[in-house]
């Protein structure tokens, strides 16, 4: 997905850091923020979770956007071809179908259940359309940071089925796993920089779950539906909770639905504007540069 934001400096970035606490303690949650209503692409109306003004983004992790309508003309427009470079964009399908389509030649189609995980790198330009004409659509898009090192690397995709993304049943809930490792399960994204943690998690109310996160990464809660406790606070349908640091984290339901992400934080200066994030002002120039001049995709 497109986004249109302003140049930021690196030092001018809030880098949004969950505190530090010693290792094996229990997380809480450190602060929490409202997701905002917006529009991107050719007009998809849409909740901005992560990636405002509010909470800029929370190393690595720079966007979540959530979009759930049943109204085709919030989403029928789509996300007509755009550029990216310097990071990973991760879908993440609910309901609904979306078809991809881009510069090097692949193409898929998303349906609910699936993920997508594209390592945008050096560049790519590309589509994300509806497959659909009516009905309930609701997905996530998740932006990731890649080091400096890697920022220029050949683009690829990660396309993972419904399938193929293990579930965990739980007594009174249930976990998908899209990446990291949960009760014993793994998920089937591999090879990411940051080593992240992907969970869907929804939990009856009365229902408790013990997840041990690494102790080093950042995270955060997104409510998708309904309520959830994280570290004994309650957290609401269409809130992000930023949680502190340590390893071993309690939630507890309350009829409720979310998306548990962490990964490793790169402590790396940060440069965006729009759809390119790099490390300086002068790589995102030459970026613009590279797209306008036909040379973003080239090795």
């Amino acid at each position: 997905m497109k986004r249109r934001d302003v140049l930021f400096g690196s030092a001018a970035l809030l880098l949004a850091c969950s505190r530090k606490s010693a290792t094996g303690a229990g997380r809480a949650v450190s602060q929490l923020f409202d997701a905002q209503p917006t529009t991107d692409g050719a007009g998809v109306s849409l909740s901005r979770a992560l990636g405002h003004q509010g909470l800029r983004m929370l190393d690595p992790f720079l966007m979540l956007d959530e979009f759930q309508t049943d109204d085709p003309n919030d989403y029928l427009a789509g996300f007509p071809s755009h550029p990216h470079r310097g990071f990973e964009t991760v879908t993440y399908m609910v309901h609904g179908a979306m078809e991809h389509e881009d510069s090097v030649g692949n193409r898929g189609r998303l349906r609910p259940g699936s993920a997508q995980w594209m390592t945008a790198g050096r560049g790519i330009i590309h589509s994300e359309m509806p497959k659909q004409e009516s009905g309930l659509m609701w997905g996530f898009q998740l932006w990731v940071n890649l080091p400096a090192t890697r920022k220029l690397i050949a683009p690829r995709y990660q396309d993972i089925a419904p399938q193929e993304i293990p579930e965990v049943e739980l007594e009174r809930g249930r976990v998908r796993v899209v990446a990291g490792t949960a009760h014993g399960k793994t998920g089937p994204v591999s090879g990411i920089d940051v080593d992240p943690l992907f969970l869907d998690v929804t939990l009856q109310p009365g229902a408790s779950e013990a997840l041990t996160l690494p102790a080093g990464h950042n995270a955060f809660l997104y409510v998708t539906q309904g309520a959830m406790k994280a570290g004994g606070r309650e957290v609401r349908s269409g809130q992000l909770a930023v949680l502190s640091g340590g390893e071993a984290l309690r939630l507890e339901g309350l009829g409720g639905r979310a998306l548990l992400l962490a990964g490793r934080p790169l402590h790396e200066p940060v440069a965006r504007w729009g759809p390119f994030v790099m490390n300086t002002d002068a790589e995102i120039r030459q970026a613009i540069d590279d797209y306008r001049g036909g040379r973003l995709t080239r090795g």
